[in-house]
């Protein structure tokens, strides 16, 4: 007999049975809540807190918003309930949105507008949504500015619609502050994303159209709502605002690529932009530095007139048809952007640095994306437009892989401020643009 053998079967069926008399407990993960407590949690903010995505707002964004994403890792360590206003089920296109239909025989993408099973209940005199009037801890509208927060009757019909259809019936004229202040008397913990309207405005129009939040106006409204959020001892976390240059709606069309496509096809074309000077619109030759937005791709090229601008968006060598002010955000203007930013997120941290509140850094998160992406469990994940995952279709509202990005920078910084556990989400099980 083998002596090897001999010696070894019985050892090991010596083996075999101490390890059935005794088998190894496994334990599930044990999470912790800290410092802080996630009984109740509600969600203050504008359409990235909503959920909107591709240029709507609708039921799968905000199933999908990284306020429920949160909701769902804080029931982990004694979270409650969190009451979101969903569009019905029925309803469940909500104010309609943009899907992608295919791509054009130069890889543009081609897209339409969803405009079956909406919540509109009337057009007049703007669009209104189906209301919800029970109660609500997601509290983000689309549209909001920091500044809008105490104007009474924003969601009045004159007013906002987003904020009209979660306003109670009762209190028509009720204000934004009064609704947050409300509701903060029984949250113990609260995010607030407020801001970026402030300024994205004004950038994704070009310069024309909206107003850029005078710093002084920002920094009181600011510390007046996250004095009403922390008043009964809540705790909670905020977000800077983004650079929004950084984001695919500033980014895709690039000056360099459109001049190199014209050029190729007639050397005498290049690219010239319409531009605001102290005595009016002027043209001149665009550079490499001035950003064009996602929707004037769909003007390069084209000769439409109306107003105010004369001749239409386009290419030409004797600069008679420039691309339109509206879709050109050049160094000027983008100076005025950086500049209110940083003012912005300078008054956002201080208040929270006083308060002792969690910070989510989402423009220093941004950039770094914009400059290199990052991997989430081998899928690699960037800026771009449509391949990228974390941005939807319009350009400025993430995915919802892009939400959950978000709410897992969110809980880093929970974590790290008042000591829990909670677990991150796997951002690769929620999709990025869906491909027809």
């Amino acid at each position: 007999m083998n002596t090897l053998a001999k010696y070894t079967l019985p050892a090991l069926a010596l083996l075999s049975l101490g390890l059935g008399s005794c088998q190894p407990e496994f334990h599930s993960p044990k999470f912790e809540a800290g410092s802080a407590d996630f009984t109740r949690y509600i969600a203050v903010g504008n359409s990235l807190t909503a959920g909107f995505s591709d240029g709507g707002l609708y039921r799968e964004g905000q199933v999908n918003s990284y306020p429920n994403i949160l909701a769902r890792q804080f029931r982990l360590v004694g979270g409650g309930a969190f009451e979101q206003p969903l569009f019905s089920e029925t309803q469940f296109n909500g104010s309609g949105y943009l899907r992608l239909t295919g791509f054009s025989a130069t890889g543009t993408p081609v897209t339409a507008n969803v405009t079956n099973n909406l919540a509109i209940r009337a057009t007049t005199p703007t669009t209104l949504y189906t209301r919800f009037d029970t109660r609500v801890d997601n509290l983000g509208v689309p549209g909001i500015r920091l500044s809008d927060i105490h104007t009474a009757g924003y969601g009045s019909q004159a007013g906002n619609p987003y904020f009209e259809r979660i306003t109670p019936t009762t209190t028509p004229l009720q204000s934004y502050f009064q609704r947050v202040k409300a509701e903060a008397a029984t949250a113990t913990f609260f995010s607030n994303w407020l801001g970026n309207n402030d300024v994205l405005g004004y950038a994704t129009t070009g310069g024309l159209g909206g107003v850029i939040t005078r710093t002084d106006t920002f920094a009181l409204k600011n510390s007046r709502i996250i004095n009403a959020l922390t008043a009964n001892g809540a705790k909670g976390i905020v977000a800077t605002i983004p650079d929004v240059t950084n984001v695919p709606f500033f980014t895709t069309v690039r000056v360099a690529d459109v001049r190199a496509r014209f050029k190729a096809a007639n050397a005498n074309l290049d690219v010239y932009i319409q531009v605001t000077g102290s005595s009016g619109n002027t043209t001149r030759l665009a550079t490499d530095a001035d950003l064009i937005t996602l929707q004037g791709s769909a003007v390069i090229g084209t000769t439409t007139t109306g107003n105010p601008f004369p001749v239409g968006a386009g290419l030409s060598a004797a600069q008679s048809n420039p691309i339109p002010n509206q879709f050109v955000l050049d160094a000027t203007e983008q100076a005025n952007v950086q500049a209110a930013t940083t003012a912005f997120n300078s008054a956002i941290v201080a208040k929270a640095n006083e308060k002792g509140l969690a910070i989510f850094d989402s423009n220093t998160f941004f950039r770094s994306v914009a400059q290199s992406g990052f991997v989430t469990n081998g899928v690699n994940n960037t800026a771009g437009f449509v391949s990228g995952n974390l941005f939807s279709l319009d350009g400025v509202h993430p995915t919802p892989r892009g939400y959950a990005v978000v709410a897992n920078e969110m809980i880093r910084a929970i974590n790290a401020k008042y000591g829990s556990t909670l677990p991150l989400t796997n951002p690769n099980d929620y999709r990025g643009v869906l491909i027809p």
